[in-house]
């Protein structure tokens, strides 16, 4: 089954809602568009081909609401590889047909029957042995891996002509088949996590029936957990997971583990360990007992533990993952503002906390997420939240505009894990993802006030006093910096920014250039540039940032009565 999630192509406006069904049964599926024909989507593209090519070449399973010879015609110069190729269909413009083209081993026409499932039709599934023998042995369901694929055609030619087939193990979706099964039967096909060498008459799948349990940090963790598959004759193709208590989801052992094997990992509360652990098992063993129902085989290392489930175990259902948090920024205004990170982590974070207004920027992107609003205020109550959200397995996505580092969110996170530093929230995998900060925007949208040193300040004394603010202006004007006004008025705080302006004007002219720019990337944007005289509380609000220009900061007038700002990179004079 596919691992990558697939990409869903089209050429015009109205396949989008079509594409928009079939998304609802493929989680993660971007949607590519044609640019200028089509809005709306994940990814724009401008040439047609050479996006299918690249996309096919990176193994992204391919579904394309078009006529199937474009995409025949498009891919056949770079097919090669059956075993390699990702699965491709074509689907009509209307819904009304689904055709699996290429990538029979990588399910595609599971992914048809999906797709065909979702649009209420039949898919066009011409596949013989599909047919005949109601299964895929190509490309088995979730939970089995087909072991030597190289042999599946010769195999099921000679079943088609008449041969039985003898199952050895377990598999209930091939049990269930039409399949010609015999105890006698010329071909076998084998169901085992054991490691053996395959066959031309004999096909292998590996079940995804072990746990691998690890509990602490280890030295070298995937050769030893390589070693002590092959000493117990293991098939690492077997391997479902690695589990672990949640107080080990740092552990850089279980990461690397499952990096090199290609694994998830799942974790354990210590609830939901507490009975096994007082049986006398080890966290390893409990995890591995936990997860398959079985006891665990001997194990050379008190902190890894393997153990054999019954039937193949799907690693989401056990467990919780381990929590993830990102704090983001969204930039000053709408979704152009937003990095391409940022735009990922929104579509795979399950929650989403933050003042409203910032959650509403996020638009279409908060589509589908649990939205945890707050008053803009309550920033450590928020902070809590969203690390307790984490701490549960969630991926949580904490909503700052502008950069989460400077004046927001980020900080606020990191204050309440130094300040109350709960256990559960070590366990968390915390990332911080920058956005353009409302001060570069200003500065972009006027030229380049911005291009010598700078400092930012904010004028809100709520969280610290005046005292302080009016030594850092004075400092930063004796300095000559370029300054940045952050939070410069509320409904409560108006006279900070006249008593800022009279500090400056101790060591500015009163013509110093100064930027207001107000709403930025959103409706009403404005920027503006006036003195350093005219500067009133009457000229900014909340959503507007303060640029003063140092000594060297200089205008440009243009033609059309604008001006540009910006300061120069050298003092002295050419």
């Amino acid at each position: 089954m596919m691992n990558v999630a697939p990409a869903i192509v089209i050429l015009g406006q109205n396949s989008v809602t079509v594409a928009r069904k079939i998304i609802s049964v493929l989680p993660g599926a971007k949607l590519y568009g044609l640019a200028d024909r089509t809005s709306g989507v994940d990814v724009s593209f401008t040439n047609f081909g050479e996006t299918l090519r690249e996309l096919f070449a990176q193994g992204t399973p391919l579904i394309g609401i078009c006529a199937a010879g474009i995409l025949i015609r498009t891919l056949a110069p770079v097919l090669s590889d059956k075993q390699q190729e990702p699965p491709v269909l074509a689907v009509a413009e209307d819904g009304s047909a689904v055709v699996p083209l290429l990538g029979g081993l990588g399910g595609v026409n599971d992914m048809a029957r999906r797709i065909a499932e979702a649009l209420d039709v039949k898919p066009a599934i011409t596949t013989t042995g599909d047919l005949r023998l109601g299964t895929t042995l190509l490309s088995p369901p979730p939970g089995y891996r087909l072991a030597n694929s190289d042999d599946a055609k010769k195999f099921i030619s000679d079943v088609l002509a008449g041969a039985k087939v003898k199952l050895e193990g377990v598999a209930p979706w091939l049990s269930h088949s039409k399949l010609p099964i015999d105890s006698q039967g010329d071909l076998t096909i084998q169901v085992t996590e054991r490691l053996v060498t395959p066959t031309g008459n004999c096909l292998v799948y590996h079940p995804a029936t072990i746990a691998i349990a690890i509990s602490a940090p280890i030295d070298d963790a995937v050769t030893l957990v390589q070693q002590l598959l092959a000493d117990a004759k293991l098939e690492k193709a077997s391997v479902a997971g690695i589990f672990a208590p949640i107080t080990a989801a740092a552990n850089p052992a279980i990461r690397a583990v499952a990096s090199a094997l290609g694994l998830p990992t799942r974790f354990f509360t210590p609830n939901q360990l507490e009975r096994l652990l007082s049986q006398g098992y080890s966290p390893a063993q409990a995890s591995a007992i936990a997860a398959t129902g079985t006891s665990p085989l001997s194990s050379s290392s008190p902190d890894v533990a393997i153990a054999i489930a019954p039937q193949p175990i799907d690693p989401n259902t056990i467990g919780q993952p381990r929590g993830r948090l990102a704090i983001i920024g969204t930039g000053p205004g709408g979704s152009q503002w937003m990095s391409p990170e940022v735009k990922e982590i929104l579509k795979s974070a399950t929650d989403l906390v933050g003042y409203k207004t910032y959650l509403d920027l996020i638009g279409s992107l908060a589509d589908g997420k649990q939205r945890h609003e707050s008053d803009n205020r309550e920033e450590e109550a928020r902070a809590k939240m969203a690390l307790d959200l984490a701490a549960s397995g969630r991926y949580v996505a904490v909503v700052s505009s502008g950069d989460p580092g400077i004046y927001a969110m980020a900080t606020a996170v990191f204050e309440v894990c130094d300040r109350y530093a709960k256990p559960e929230w070590d366990t968390i995998d915390i990332h911080v993802a920058p956005g353009i900060s409302a001060m570069q925007a200003a500065a972009a949208a006027i030229g380049a006030p911005l291009g010598h040193d700078f400092c930012a300040i904010s004028l809100s004394d709520i969280l610290k006093p005046w005292s302080a603010i009016a030594q850092r202006i004075t400092a930063a004007a004796e300095a000559d910096f370029v300054i940045a006004f952050y939070n410069p008025v509320s409904k409560d705080r108006t006279w900070q920014l006249a008593e800022a302006r009279n500090i400056l004007l101790r060591h500015r002219t009163p013509d110093t250039p100064v930027v207001l720019a107000q709403n930025l990337g959103r409706p009403g944007q404005t920027v503006k540039v006036i003195t350093l005289d005219q500067l009133v509380p009457a000229s900014a609000d909340m959503r507007t940032i303060i640029l003063i220009g140092s000594t060297k900061t200089r205008t440009i007038k243009r033609s059309d009565g604008n001006l540009w700002v910006y300061t120069p990179r050298r003092y002295t004079e050419q």
